[in-house]
């Protein structure tokens, strides 16, 4: 096989602990899957699960800095837990789904919040106000082996220190194993892909030059320096 040019090289994020890194396929993302963070997006907290999608090459891993985003003036932090897939499948069942985990990872699924209000109004996707360059932020995989299978745990984002976000996995609506079911209805899943899986209360907005950390217990934690 001859390409026109030289592909991009494949997005992946580093394990930790390892040199070996994550390869990415997809990237999914829950939204409103906290009571608290729905109710203050002025939702019905009883709904199903539903998805939106980031580009694979959206990616910042580590804790590289990034320069703000164009088109917004109201850029949102939203700390989430990333699920890592190893194995795929359809229709997969809740009690089967845990088994195609790889890892997990503390992340940050960055938002133009002014850009996607203007989209609910007008009644069109989110996909510029979610899938931007460098708006899928995510820190090293903990592999599921040595972090067991985060049901529970502090998830915390400060920005300059400040708490910003403070809640538990534990208050998810819908826990790990019922997203990756439910989304398994939908699309194919397979080895590699990435989910997002909801942020608690307390999103809010970054300046220029802050410093946005997202840490979860047994995880770890990923900065980003917001240029």
């Amino acid at each position: 096989m001859t390409f026109v040019f030289a592909p991009p090289a494949p997005a992946s994020v580093p394990v930790k602990g390892s040199a070996d890194r994550f390869p990415v396929r997809r990237i999914f993302c829950v939204g409103r899957n906290y009571e608290e963070h729905a109710k203050e997006m002025g939702a019905d907290t009883k709904e199903p699960p539903f998805f939106f999608t980031k580009p694979a090459d959206s990616l910042v891993t580590g804790n590289e800095a990034i320069p703000y985003p164009s088109a917004t003036e109201d850029l949102h932090h939203e700390a989430e837990l990333v699920v890592a897939l190893g194995k795929g499948g359809s229709n997969v069942s809740v009690e089967a789904a845990s088994g195609l985990i790889w890892g997990f990872a503390p992340g940050n699924d960055l938002t133009r919040r002014d850009m996607q209000a203007q989209a609910k109004q007008q009644r069109r996707p989110w996909d510029m106000s979610k899938g931007f360059d460098r708006s899928a932020v995510c820190g090293d995989i903990v592999p599921v082996a040595d972090c067991g299978s985060m049901s529970k745990g502090r998830i915390c984002c400060t920005v300059d220190g400040a708490i910003r976000q403070d809640g538990d996995l534990a208050d998810m609506i819908w826990d790990v194993p019922h997203v990756i079911a439910y989304l398994s209805t939908l699309v194919e899943l397979q080895p590699g892909d990435l989910i997002f899986t909801g942020t608690p209360a307390g999103v809010g907005a970054v300046a220029r030059g802050e410093t946005v950390r997202v840490e979860i217990e047994g995880l770890g934690a990923v900065e980003t320096k917001i240029g």
